[in-house]
């Protein structure tokens, strides 16, 4: 995929430096979610130098602006992926695959009603991510039980 995502980083208020717009690509060609070692080893694959450090701290400026989605995987890494879905929604993330799916439902209304009467609170932000094995990955389990 050669998107140019020089616009994205304007809106954010971040230069696209040739090593931010390489990291971009790189989680562009990839339908999976990938760590930022992972990254960092197809960024330099593109004959870009960069330490690893400089890696991460991207990363997470990346998502933080909102660009990048964070993966929060069982094995407790931190991962990363390119989401094009830019709407409100959440993620179903395959731990077999690293397949990432977009969930269009959101519970947050229900959520919301529930702290506002329970304890008197008011929700300011959440994070919601489904972790599962995706259909291809079901099957190869049932293949492997038999």
């Amino acid at each position: 995929m050669n998107h140019d995502f020089r616009e994205e980083l304007k809106t954010l208020g971040l230069k696209a430096t040739p090593r931010r717009l390489a990291i971009l690509q790189a989680l562009a060609g990839s339908s999976i979610y990938l760590s930022a070692e992972e990254v960092w080893a197809k960024v330099k694959e593109g004959s870009r130098e960069a330490g690893l450090p400089t890696i991460y701290r991207n990363l997470e400026e990346l998502a933080a602006g909102g660009l990048l989605s964070k993966v929060l995987h069982p094995d407790r890494k931190l991962y990363y992926y390119l989401c094009q879905n830019k709407g409100h929604h959440h993620h179903f993330v395959c731990i077999a695959c690293r397949r990432v799916e977009d969930i269009g439902t959101c519970a947050l209304d229900a959520i919301s009603r529930e702290i506002r009467e329970t304890f008197r609170g008011k929700v300011l932000s959440h994070t919601f991510q489904v972790e599962g094995l995706c259909e291809d990955c079901c099957h190869k389990e049932e293949i492997k039980d038999r």
